[in-house]
């Protein structure tokens, strides 16, 4: 499909002293971005022996102590066994339990657990607590659907009632292979039940495999030409894991030893400074602003100076189309989760604001995580949910901007320029005559410098304006000469 489209896929892998950074490119775009530091890796996957601490039935939900300094909770969805009569019937305080990470911590809030473990291979996933046994939907071969659901079917040991879902990268692979992944994931889960029952709680019973084999095991396919890699550790531990799990694509992998690092060479680096912005320039002209809170994100769609040859209606449409693909580009790189608000521009026909609903389901069909779209109502608002499993790229690798305390705003020159001349007149106690000196930063100093016969008449004195461009934008310093 991907040669039909003619999209040119790439996976460029860079490690640092303390980070990892793994870039996919599409036609040298930028399309997915996995970034992970040594000091906050992703446990996602790990399976853990936990003890319940406690269950609040209020709430149907659990904490679960795996060892770490916060619990892990879990909800009741995610509870294996009949607790239709509350969580309480099924978890008790000091219950030794199997649950695996499906989120990481994110801000104040632990880790969330399952006990519906999955272990996912190349091409088939296991699913130990459940029967059911199906094929991807996204195989829409029927031919081929029936094969591997013939396959999946005779070789799952129904004794053990164990359930299986083939992925879509099993879309013509042989049955040979299909089996040998079942046997391998039927190894590796007997041996975690064998160090369950064979520790005491809390312990690792599993620990995922490294992001750069994750996504090795994930995204290798005929679709990308590339793996390129610039650790020579990770190149050869890639190399030998797609040796053994997919040997037709070993020679996709390569090792980068130039000297220009190598996000800089294919111009990665850019594209990733650019996620801090709030403002995304389209094509057209056009733009879309993006607003990150704790458990919300607002995006706003703006005109700007596309003006279009056709109607206003038309133009707008086009514009909220083109702005529904980025949108869906910048959920996946900027990792954005929860609750998603956007605010079209407002189009009077029903059949475009169809339009612009149907172009956003279609960006975000490739998505990986779990998206629920709303209607789009009448005044171009969509509301979505996006499945959060980590935190937020922009949350990563910013913090609160110590001067405007997260509000991505400071005071202007005049709340400034006030709020100097009531400290003046605090400190002078209103009395007339004497000098000042005023320390202020460079910008503001040239600003205020243009005031400066309002503020002296203002305070009675006479005043001398300085700057010193070690202070932030609102401090400043008042001497009394």
């Amino acid at each position: 499909m991907a040669n039909e489209n003619n999209i040119r896929r790439e996976i460029y892998s860079n490690r640092s002293f303390e980070e990892i950074r793994i870039a996919v490119m599409e036609n040298s775009k930028l399309s997915e971005l996995f970034w992970e530091r040594n000091s906050s890796a992703s446990l996602v996957g790990n399976i853990y022996k936990g003890v319940v601490e406690n269950v609040l039935p209020g709430i149907s939900s659990a904490f679960i102590n795996i060892g770490f300094e916060k619990n892990a909770y879990i909800y009741i969805s995610d509870v294996i066994g009949d607790a239709r009569g509350g969580i309480d019937k099924v978890l008790k305080k000091d219950q030794e339990v199997m649950v695996q990470i499906i989120k990481d911590a994110i801000s104040t809030k632990g880790m969330k657990v399952t006990m519906d473990i999955t272990l996912p291979g190349r091409y088939i996933v296991l699913t130990p607590f459940q029967e059911h046994v199906g094929v991807s939907k996204n195989i829409d071969n029927e031919e081929e659907r029936n094969r591997l659901s013939k396959i999946i079917n005779e070789i799952v040991d129904t004794s053990k009632k164990y359930g299986c879902v083939v992925r879509t990268e099993a879309e013509g692979i042989s049955e040979e292979e299909i089996k040998k992944e079942y046997k391998y994931l039927i190894r590796l889960w007997d041996s975690i039940l064998k160090k369950y029952d064979n520790n005491r709680a809390p312990y690792l019973l599993y620990k995922d495999i490294d992001l750069t084999l994750q996504v090795a095991r994930d995204l290798l396919s005929e679709d990308i030409s590339i793996y390129m890699l610039d650790n020579r550790e990770d190149y050869y531990n890639v190399l030998d894991f797609v040796s053994k799990i997919s040997p037709e694509f070993k020679d996709k992998i390569k090792y980068y030893d130039a000297k220009t690092p190598i996000f800089k060479a294919f111009n990665i680096e850019q594209e990733i400074d650019e996620l801090r912005r709030i403002k995304v320039e389209l094509p057209s002209g056009g733009s879309i602003i993006i607003q990150e809170a704790e458990s919300l994100c607002a995006i706003d769609v703006n005109t700007g100076r596309y003006t279009g040859n056709k109607s206003q209606e038309e133009t707008v449409t086009q514009i909220n189309i083109e702005a529904a693909y980025e949108i869906a580009r910048q959920l996946k790189l900027r990792n954005i989760g929860g609750i998603i608000v956007i605010d079209f521009i407002d189009m009077r026909k029903a059949f475009n604001r169809h339009k612009v609903m149907k172009a956003l389901e279609d960006a975000v069909r490739n998505d990986r995580a779990k998206i629920k779209i709303l209607p789009i109502t009448r005044l171009g608002l969509i509301e979505m949910t996006r499945e959060r499993r980590r935190e937020s790229t922009f949350n990563m690798i910013t913090e609160e901007c110590p001067q405007c305390q997260g509000s991505g705003k400071v005071l202007s020159i005049d709340s400034i320029r006030i709020k100097i001349q009531n400290d003046i007149l605090n400190l002078t106690m209103g009395r007339p005559g004497g000098n000042l000196r005023v320390v202020v930063h460079p910008l503001v100093m040239e600003s205020l410098k243009e005031k400066q016969n309002m503020v002296e008449k203002n305070v009675h004195r006479s005043i001398k304006i300085v700057s010193d461009p070690q202070l932030v934008w609102e401090d400043y310093r008042i001497i009394i000469e």
